[in-house]
């Protein structure tokens, strides 16, 4: 194995002991980072250790630019990382207190202190680390198709029952406008219930009754096709990334990428090949 491969397999796959040693160094640090989010946005304790956050910051953001580059050279087609949903975390997540350097004065305070929060995007890189959070975040894409049609039908509700309520109800009522009808249905059909518009007349009260048992339906439907999408993904996958396409969603036991067909154990396939010879 080169190098760059005995990298790759310590920063991208758990398999290993130097691998699991570096996830568990990654995440230490991630919470930590976390936690200096949330404290220095407190204002009394921002006041008494400015000081030790920024310099406990940039300790950070050096070991996640190291983490980085890394990331980056130790892959061979480096731009499917560097574009990947988690490549971009990553980048998101190590540039802010760089960017604090180049804008400077007290007319960027502002700007600086709103660039500071994109640090809060180290929270994605845990679910990396999670085998039941990349199941969920699985299920969530495969489940976005059936997702957008039911949103769909909960738009095409909520049209009518506002226009229903905008022509019960009427402008005396509150219902001034087939929007603000809409509006209503919506806060109604999600369970929230503000309040500030309600229907007054017998018939209104009854349509409002329809979409409020409609709403505890509609809550449970998103819950149940993601779930029907988890129970599909009951085959065990394992921590190996692809060294030549970045591809990560291998089943236990393969012995090569099914996206490229790149061997995943170097050193296995080298042993097989020697028992050829």
């Amino acid at each position: 194995m080169s190098w760059k491969e005995k990298v790759h397999e310590v920063i991208y796959e758990a398999d290993t002991k130097a691998g699991k040693a570096f996830d568990v160094a990654l995440l230490i640090v991630i919470l930590v980072s976390l936690a200096l989010v949330v404290l220095d946005s407190v204002e009394e304790i921002s006041l008494k250790y400015h000081s030790l956050f920024v310099s406990l910051e940039w300790v950070i953001t050096i070991f996640f630019t190291i983490e980085y580059i890394l990331r980056v050279i130790s892959i061979k087609k480096a731009k499917n990382y560097i574009f990947s949903f988690y490549g971009i975390i990553d980048f998101l997540s190590t540039i802010p207190l760089y960017i604090s350097l180049i804008f400077v004065g007290s007319g960027a305070l502002l700007s600086l202190r709103a660039l500071r929060l994109l640090r809060v995007f180290r929270v994605f890189k845990l679910v990396r680390y999670s085998g039941a959070g990349s199941r969920v975040a699985v299920a969530l894409k495969n489940s976005v198709p059936k997702i957008l049609i039911f949103i769909y039908s909960v738009v095409i509700i909520s049209f009518i029952a506002g226009t229903v309520m905008y022509i019960v109800e009427g402008p005396e009522h509150g219902y001034t406008s087939i929007p603000r009808g809409i509006y209503w249905a919506i806060v109604t059909l999600t369970t929230v219930g503000f309040g500030d518009i309600h229907p007054v007349t017998p018939l209104g009260q009854l349509v409002a009754t329809i979409i409020m048992l409609l709403g505890y339906g509609i809550i449970a439907v998103p819950t149940g096709i993601v779930t029907a999408e988890m129970t599909k993904e009951n085959v065990r996958r394992n921590t190996q990334v692809c060294y030549n396409c970045g591809e990560d969603e291998h089943r236990d036991g393969a012995d090569f990428c099914h996206n490229c067909g790149y061997a995943l154990n170097q050193d296995k396939t080298a042993k097989e090949k020697e028992n050829d010879t």
